[in-house]
């Protein structure tokens, strides 16, 4: 489960250096419009980012940028804006043209409120861009086969879904508890719940996030009260296990281990590491040296 936990890691991390640098300044850009949309008309924001960025190619698409049209919605007979046409599933068809983006958001949210084959998308929760992203290719919003998992993967990718809980939790308590916007996610490593530390985390920190004393957080990782989290350590939310799993019998000492770095690899207490190693507190692993984990 650990190397499941650091591969995913990896992932993460590489899905971060891909993201789309295009993307990222489109949301920076829209994302306070987008929450603001969330609060008047209970439209999860993460929808209608993706939604921007998908349908108007992050603002750089011929309709986003000559019309504002961010949401490729198309005139309907009821439109009586302005209008511009386009190619799209048929030629030459008309869609409506806005003064600035802001008009868009405004009326993308009018749109879905006024479409009687939306209004089961707003009994879902505000968090829920999971049912709205389905619900939106159920109802009809674009011809795409795949466009439910297209705006969940761009969701999830730029995790957009962060901006919901602006939706649910009042500006004071973010303010008061701003890891409800990003909490850390929780992983298993020897039967042990463990959260890997971010830039910034401290023990009291990761306590009122995770409803627990800060000084069992220290004791159950074999730390002291002064130390710095860095970003990447491992922090046990339990006390570690005598032994390591069932699969990991032993180690070989690698460059940069310590006997700390070890036991919390392998959500082991650190003193029955010196203890099954017959080794005292002063000793040092050196690289290729071989310990017993169980």
């Amino acid at each position: 489960m650990l190397l499941f936990a650091v591969v995913s890691l990896l992932v993460l991390n590489v899905q971060a250096q891909r993201r789309n640098v295009r993307y990222n300044e489109y949301i920076k850009k829209y994302e306070e419009m987008a929450v603001e949309q969330m609060k008047r008309h209970k439209i999860p924001a993460s929808i209608t980012l993706a939604q921007g960025l998908l349908e108007s190619g992050a603002g750089l698409s011929k309709l986003a940028r000559d019309s504002h049209n961010h949401f490729g919605i198309k005139c309907g007979s009821g439109w009586r804006g302005k209008s511009v046409r386009h190619d799209d599933d048929l030629r030459d068809e008309c869609f409506r043209a806005y003064r600035n983006p802001r008009e868009s958001y405004e009326d993308h949210s009018d749109f879905l409120k006024r479409g009687s084959r939306y209004a089961f998308l707003f009994r879902l929760e505000i968090t829920d861009y999971r049912g709205w992203a389905k619900g939106l290719k159920k109802a009809g919003y674009a011809t795409d086969p795949s466009y439910a998992n297209r705006l969940i993967t761009i969701i999830e990718d730029y995790e957009l879904y962060k901006y919901d809980r602006k939706g649910v939790y009042s500006e004071r308590k973010l303010a008061k508890h701003p890891w409800l916007m990003n909490p850390h996610q929780v992983y298993i490593a020897n039967d042990i719940a463990y959260v890997v530390a971010r830039d910034g985390d401290t023990f009291k920190l990761l306590a009122d996030e995770l409803d627990i004393s800060w000084k069992k957080l220290v004791k159950y990782n074999d730390l002291q009260r002064d130390y710095t989290l860095m970003a990447g350590d491992i922090v046990y939310l339990k006390k570690k296990q005598k032994r390591a799993a069932k699969a990991y019998t032993a180690y070989v000492v690698k460059d940069g281990d310590s006997m700390h770095s070890i036991s919390q690899k392998f959500g082991i207490r650190l003193k029955n590491l010196y203890k099954m190693n017959r080794k005292e507190g002063d000793y040092v692993p050196e690289i290729g040296d071989r310990l017993r984990l169980r």
